[in-house]
């Protein structure tokens, strides 16, 4: 067993990058991207340098804590959900997801024209326009949804060249939209008043945990994964996470669980753990190594998450200017409803978390429509 398959060694340096990220927070400049977006450039960094496993040499470590460690992460962080703020921020995270979704529609349509991808990628570059939609409109299960209706799983190159592309631009788009709040509030001045969580999430995260609270946090967050699981498999039409989120809000109304210490804390570590991992999965030389076709991928993809961009950035200012509610609409088009989730967490707004979810979650289901759409638009 090399050192890059030894699961040991893999999660103490992605504990060190976090760990990093965390210390590095405290800096001058530090502040200024805070400790997500720093765990996830130092892991890209060491796993661009060979001294982490990346996309292409993935290791089991790495599904456990997708599938693990990422939804039980929210389960923990739903446990402090405020149900009365939440009402007032749940239409408008709809409103900015569904103008996301249709500017990605544009970006990949504008992107065709431009980059004129059928050129390289011939009958394939339709089928890969429809599987990018899918993608960045909510998430992986929508690009695979679509592969598998083609068959494109057995493209060998292109679609694992496709994935890897994905990673980069995903990765970049994470980082994006968490500066993308702190770059445009100088620039164009907000709706809304920012007065209302940071004082009360600061005093959250600052606050000590007990062993019988760690105990009790430990058995809530497991057996609620089951039970979510156990519901999925005889009720595949409802997704576990969606299961698991019900649990955790519900839960947090009892006056038990409200007085458990560190769930918010526990959270947001295991949230900074899943945040490198996708560092790790930002894998440049493998999209270098595909040559032209790589450049033709990263060009066409990079293109249209940038009009997706553009658009939600200008529309959404427009309609809400709240750049912190459109960074995470954005991006629970693009990276999904956890990464949503983590950027609300890491921006101080506990009252878009579970919003983030179920746009991600809604972002599920009309993905794959739009991916087909678009196959058949072209």
């Amino acid at each position: 067993m090399t050192f890059l398959e030894n699961p040991v060694y893999v999660l103490s340096m992605l504990a060190l990058m976090v760990l990093l990220g965390i210390f590095a927070e405290k800096t001058k400049w530090g502040k200024q991207l805070g400790a997500a977006l720093l765990a996830i450039v130092f892991t890209a960094v060491i796993a661009n340098l060979g001294l982490l496993p990346s996309a292409s040499n993935s290791i089991p470590l790495y599904d456990g804590i997708f599938t693990y460690v990422a939804p039980i992460s929210i389960f923990y962080l739903m446990l402090g959900v405020n149900l009365n703020a939440i009402k007032k921020a749940g239409l408008p995270m709809i409103g900015l997801f569904v103008l996301g979704s249709l500017a990605t529609v544009a970006g990949i349509l504008l992107a065709w024209v431009v980059i004129t991808p059928e050129t390289t990628l011939g009958e394939n570059a339709k089928i890969l326009a429809g599987m990018l939609t899918g993608t960045y409109t909510g998430g992986s299960v929508n690009f695979n949804a679509i592969a598998l209706e083609y068959n494109f799983q057995e493209q060998g190159v292109l679609y694992a060249g496709t994935i890897a592309v994905d990673n980069v631009v995903t990765t970049v788009w994470i980082i994006v939209t968490l500066a993308l709040p702190r770059v445009l509030r100088p620039l164009w001045s907000e709706n809304r008043k920012r007065n209302s969580t940071s004082a009360a999430a600061q005093e959250v995260k600052t606050e000590g945990i007990d062993l019988a609270s760690l105990a009790w946090l430990l058995v809530l967050g497991l057996v609620s994964y089951f039970v979510a699981e156990t519901i999925s498999e005889f009720l595949p039409s409802i997704p576990s996470i969606l299961t698991l989120t019900t649990l955790g809000i519900l839960l947090a109304q009892t006056g038990f669980v409200s007085q458990l210490k560190g769930a918010h804390t526990l959270g947001l570590y295991m949230v900074f753990l899943f945040l490198a991992v996708i560092g790790a999965y930002c894998e440049i030389n493998a999209v270098i190594e595909l040559k032209e076709i790589g450049l033709t991928l990263f060009l066409f993809t990079a293109l249209a998450v940038l009009v997706h961009g553009a658009v939600i950035i200008i529309l959404g200012g427009l309609i809400y200017r709240d750049w912190s509610m459109i960074a995470i609409a954005s991006q629970a088009n693009v990276g999904g409803g956890a990464t949503a989730l983590a950027l609300a967490e890491t921006f101080e707004r506990k009252e878009l978390m579970l919003p983030a979810i179920l746009v991600g979650t809604l972002g599920n289901a009309l993905g794959t429509y739009l991916g087909f759409l678009v196959i058949q638009l072209l």
